[in-house]
């Protein structure tokens, strides 16, 4: 019996220490991380024109991915073009006046020397050339603006995004800066979290994340903290800690790695921190 008791309680101590050991390592582990929860926020753009007009165009629905740079609404161009052939016109018809004064100017100086002219009608005809040159100068300008006016009646997506909001549609009268959509950026994507301040000295910038959503099996993403609030806030009610609501925490922002857009605007998270390396 002796010979078959001790290896047995040999087998037995061993896999208690095997046991003791790996519960130990899961615990230095579960110690060197700091856990988080959070939203998945970004940024939002009110598309909007910057002259006013009638809407004849938009090429988007809610829901759409728009690629930057593309065309996303137009308005009425026939007053903006008026516009354009008027200011045209005008300076021709400036700049034909002074060259014309440019040439008499150059005649009066000829004739000031022989008498030909008195010296009064040199005066006009330099007053003249002076005030048709400032007359040019404020064509050429309004010109400018006519053809940038005509330029805005077009908007364009300033970056990747999904279309949130279709505010307006073809054939309403818009003003200057009044959205005609909402855009939710594609990137930057980041997670909005809240760190107790008992925790606060374990987080700094750049530190590593993993970030996990409420889909079973979903995938892992990786993150880095960018943002630490310098300025402590009392725990907003959206946020679940364990934690009492009236504790002081500080908001942080966790910069994601989103190449699949799984990660959508206001999604709940999970938020691993790595404060300081370990063997996993």
């Amino acid at each position: 019996m002796k010979r078959f008791f001790l290896p047995a309680i040999f087998c037995a101590l061993c896999v208690l220490i095997i046991i003791g050991s790996v519960m130990m390592f899961r615990t230095q582990i579960h110690k060197n991380k700091l856990t988080l929860y959070g939203n998945v926020d970004v940024r939002e753009v009110d598309i909007s024109f910057r002259v006013q007009g009638q809407v004849v165009q938009l090429c988007f629905e809610e829901g759409d991915f728009v690629p930057k740079g593309a065309l996303m609404a137009v308005l009425d161009k026939t007053p903006y073009d008026d516009r354009v052939r008027q200011a045209n016109a005008n300076l021709d018809s400036v700049k034909a006046a002074f060259l014309n004064a440019e040439i008499l100017l150059k005649r009066r100086k000829e004739l000031i020397g022989v008498g030909g002219v008195s010296q009064e009608d040199l005066d006009n005809a330099q007053a003249s050339k002076d005030s048709l040159e400032g007359q040019l100068f404020a064509a050429q300008a309004a010109l400018r603006i006519a053809q940038d006016d005509l330029s805005y009646t077009a908007v364009y997506a300033p970056n990747d995004g999904i279309l949130l909001t279709r505010i307006r549609e073809p054939g309403s009268v818009v003003l200057p800066s009044e959205p005609v959509y909402t855009l939710s950026l594609t990137s930057p994507v980041w997670i909005r979290a809240f760190v107790a301040e008992p925790d606060l000295g374990k987080v700094n910038y750049g530190m590593d994340a993993k970030i996990y959503t409420d889909t079973k099996g979903g995938k892992i993403y990786y993150g880095k903290v960018g943002f630490i609030s310098p300025v402590a806030e009392f725990t907003p009610k959206t946020v679940e800690t364990t934690q009492l609501r009236t504790d002081l925490v500080y908001r942080l922002r966790v910069y994601a790695d989103n190449p699949d857009m799984g990660l959508k605007q206001g999604m709940p998270v999970t938020v691993k921190l790595i404060t300081r390396r370990s063997d996993e």
